[in-house]
């Protein structure tokens, strides 16, 4: 798939918390290439004088009628602290898109649970988005830390079933989406999972336990997105490969987990 370099104008800057930011931006000159859930952006720091490289960012949302993308962006050092420094009608320099996304349903009927945790809820809604598309409704699973941590939920509603879990308690079921209710009362024809590492391989383990097709988005640290630097490889079926490049969504089968 093409992959291009776009000056976008930033739309809105919305910061859900102290840690989550939602960046919308549109491509003023054009229209957005087509993206696939699950690939992600390398964005270009611009407002942070020690970081040099850009940051990978899935892309959490596409309308194609705006001709508008959405970041879900989580504040962990100056880099993607930076973004929150952006404003609308700002520039937002991204290179996109990148990677491989998840598989999407063949059949209307197919039943999809998509499992987020933290910020691995971010590219879940894109694919929720197309999946309604299509005219199929997806069953949302996602996991926080508390209510406070949980994101837009709202938004998923719209597209589908949504369950919750928070680790105290303060929303949905308490403990961790691998320990929802919803995994022992539905069956479902396919699992895509991101999040923490933990999180994905409990879910693989249990995918494999129903034999249900399982795919997890991984993230591991990365620096080109191209699959030049070496930075992101992960051990496989096939041997070493970059996830920036062969991923980042993998069918559990082909990792050694």
């Amino acid at each position: 798939m093409r992959k291009y370099v776009l000056d976008l104008q930033v739309t809105s800057a919305s910061q859900l918390s102290e840690r989550y930011l939602l960046l919308t931006a549109t491509d003023s000159a054009g229209r957005l290439p087509e993206m696939h859930p699950g690939q992600f952006a390398q964005l270009r720091i611009d407002e942070s004088k020690e970081t040099f490289l850009r940051r990978p960012i899935s892309l959490h949302s596409v309308d194609y009628e705006k001709n508008e993308i959405g970041f879900l962006i989580q504040k962990v050092g100056p880099g993607t602290a930076s973004l929150w420094q952006k404003r609308p009608g700002s520039t937002l320099n991204v290179i996109l898109p990148l990677g491989r996304g998840f598989t999407m349903p063949e059949r209307p009927e197919q039943k999809f649970l998509l499992v987020g945790g933290g910020v691995g809820i971010a590219p879940l809604l894109f694919m929720g988005q197309e999946m309604r598309r299509k005219g199929i409704r997806p069953t949302f699973l996602l996991g926080a830390r508390s209510k406070s941590d949980l994101l837009r939920l709202d938004v998923y509603r719209a597209l589908g079933n949504v369950y919750v879990t928070t680790e105290d308690g303060s929303e949905g079921e308490k403990g961790f989406v691998t320990q929802h209710s919803i995994l022992r009362d539905e069956d479902f024809q396919h699992i895509a999972v991101c999040g923490p590492k933990p999180m994905m391989m409990a879910m693989a383990s249990y995918a494999r336990s129903k034999k249900i097709p399982c795919e997890v988005s991984l993230e591991n640290m990365m620096a080109c997105g191209l699959g030049a630097c070496l930075c992101c490889v992960e051990e496989t079926t096939d041997g070493n490969v970059c996830v920036c490049k062969e991923g980042p969504v993998f069918d559990i089968e082909k990792l050694k987990w």
